[in-house]
């Protein structure tokens, strides 16, 4: 429950899988490829903007009616922080995966709901080979979201290779920004 807002007590072991390799995705972006970036383009204070934008959005986006109208401007704005960061993590996903992921992050990147999350997550099923998606329980509130990928559901091997991505995609963004500074 600490990686992500689903309940873990709900899920079978496929389930846990899922929930932590989706999470390892969009986390892939927002806390090291974002970061990144935001502080190639801006320095110190881009990068601590971009952590106050996404740590608030974590906070209180959608998530409690007290901060609805609040958490949907955070939201909002992390979205928007995020834009460039996701596709720049789709990318080197499907390059750190010897371009395994691009057929399935082109085709299935815009079906999730968030305008970034689902770049990251079909990126992560292409190049894993599994598939992401499906139904989401969060405190009582289930999502169904459309699948991404095409391979067979997550199992728990899975979440250490994707953890390995995650790296190399960190490491190959820490590179480029590096040579290109």
């Amino acid at each position: 429950s600490h990686l992500c807002a689903r309940d873990p007590r709900g899920l079978d072991p496929g389930g846990l899988a899922r929930a932590v390799v989706e999470s390892v995705a969009e986390n892939t972006s927002d806390a090291s490829i974002a970061p990144l970036v935001w502080g190639a383009v801006a320095g110190v204070p881009g990068l601590l903007v971009y952590r106050a934008v996404n740590t608030l959005d974590a906070m209180v986006g959608y998530r409690n009616p007290t901060y609805e109208r609040f958490g949907w401007a955070a939201a909002r704005l992390d979205d928007v922080a995020n834009w460039i960061p996701a596709r720049v993590t789709g990318g080197l996903v499907a390059v750190c995966s010897g371009g395994r992921a691009w057929r399935v992050l082109v085709r299935d990147g815009g079906k999730h709901p968030s305008p970034n999350a689902g770049r990251c997550e079909a990126a992560f099923a292409g190049a894993l080979g599994v598939r992401l998606g499906g139904v989401n329980d969060y405190g009582g509130r289930v999502e169904r979201r459309p699948e991404m990928g095409d391979g067979r559901a997550p199992e728990a091997g899975d979440v250490r290779r994707a953890v390995r991505l995650s790296a190399a995609v960190t490491f190959a963004a820490a590179a480029v920004i590096w040579a290109l500074r």
